[in-house]
């Protein structure tokens, strides 16, 4: 099969699977469906296989890079050049960087920068993906602030929030990435895959959304972006944000080690109940749609096993596998794959999420909690898409 009739199917199957879980189907417009899907196979064209697009994401992954090696001086000023041996590399050279990448969005928010960026770049998205400025903002904002503190912004309109539009709010929070552990996956997967992901993520929660959640909103709700913290001084706020990055990269580091040690528990039952592992078992589940997305059938077992880890875990969970078996995919599985784990959507997630709005407004963490099941849903098929349009480029 070719490559572009294997993309077509793909794109048949995960249109298909989000339509039967759709809300509204009646009103699902197919002209901003084929203007996103349009944009979205230009940019992965764009920045996969032309030669600017491939200059520009290795622009960034540089700055990203540098950014690593300043976050390292402090590392390692901390921790007496343990990064620099190599030692407890996950928590000094993947996890560490999130405070000082933390502090840097705390400085462009402080700064009224980033909110004049989600302002501008929302206004953009709406006149393209068929969906309300709310919706668009929120793509933009939860890309920058987070999947939990995102919703700060939103709180003095949260209560008002009516529940469809809450959902795609806390669909694109799953179904993206923060900025501020960025640099965390670049430790640990080809740092030109995760800026591709960032980018194709963004369109394909639209696709998925517009499928799934296409109710046509007529007027958007006041929104309120700027800085969070009106009243702090610079320092005030510097410190709130570094303290911010330190809590986050301490809660990954608490489910890194409860969720690998808890997998590798049941790996070592399930091997002695029926000789193979539960992740072996898990990639067989999961090895039609690594093949589906268009990963190799050689490769298609390993990375079903590696995705499905990503679900019942986490991405971080999941990259640290793939770092260990990145020398058996080809050069195709292994970037379609990294791509794929490029994302929020995991059962954990649900929790965070609900959790986020529901500190915020008890109610409204509540409804998010009811949608727990088809959030992860949408979100993972989200991921799907991302890693199809990628298999066209690599």
């Amino acid at each position: 099969m070719s490559t572009l009739l294997h993309f077509i199917l793909a794109l048949a199957v995960i249109g298909l699977l989000a339509f039967l879980v759709s809300h509204d189907r009646q009103h699902i417009r197919l002209r901003f469906l084929l203007q996103l899907l349009i944009i979205e196979g230009a940019i992965g064209w764009f920045c996969l296989h032309s030669s600017a697009g491939l200059a520009l994401v290795s622009g960034v992954s540089g700055f990203f890079e540098a950014l690593l090696g300043f976050a390292a001086q402090g590392t390692d000023f901390v921790f007496g050049g343990l990064h620099q041996q190599g030692l407890a590399f996950v928590f000094l050279g993947v996890l560490c960087p999130i405070i000082f990448i933390s502090a840097l969005i705390g400085i462009l928010q402080h700064w009224k920068i980033l909110p004049l960026l989600i302002r501008i770049v929302g206004t953009l998205l709406s006149k393209v993906n068929g969906m309300g400025k709310l919706e668009s903002f929120n793509a933009v904002s939860t890309l920058i602030l987070g999947q939990s503190e995102n919703f700060i912004a939103y709180k003095g309109i949260l209560a008002d929030i009516p529940p469809k539009r809450l959902y795609t709010m806390a669909a694109t929070a799953m179904s993206t990435v923060s900025l501020s552990i960025v640099g965390a996956y670049m430790s640990m997967i080809d740092a030109r895959y995760v800026v591709t992901a960032l980018l194709l993520n963004m369109f394909s929660t639209f696709v998925i959304l517009s499928i799934i959640n296409p109710t046509r909103h007529q007027d958007d709700a006041p929104i309120s972006l700027d800085k969070l913290h009106e009243k702090q001084s610079f320092f005030e706020m510097l410190g709130e944000y570094i303290l911010a990055g330190f809590k986050v990269a301490m809660i990954i580091l608490a489910m890194l080690i409860g969720f690998i040690a808890l997998i590798s528990a049941i790996n070592a039952l399930f091997s002695a109940l029926f000789g193979y592992s539960f992740q072996q078992l898990l990639g067989y589940v999961f090895s039609p749609l690594a093949w589906l997305v268009g990963i190799p059938k050689q490769d298609a077992l390993k990375a079903g096993s590696i995705m499905a880890t990503k679900l019942v875990s986490n991405e971080f969970v999941a990259m640290i596998d793939l770092q260990k078996m990145a020398g058996q995919f080809t050069a195709k599985g292994l970037g379609i794959l990294s791509i794929f784990l490029v994302s929020f959507a995991n059962f954990a997630s649900i929790g965070i999420v609900a959790g986020a709005v529901k500190g915020l407004n008890e109610k409204q963490g509540n409804i998010v909690s009811r949608y727990g099941w088809k959030l992860v849903y949408g979100s993972t098929l989200v991921s799907l898409l991302s890693a199809a349009f990628a298999s066209l480029f690599l």
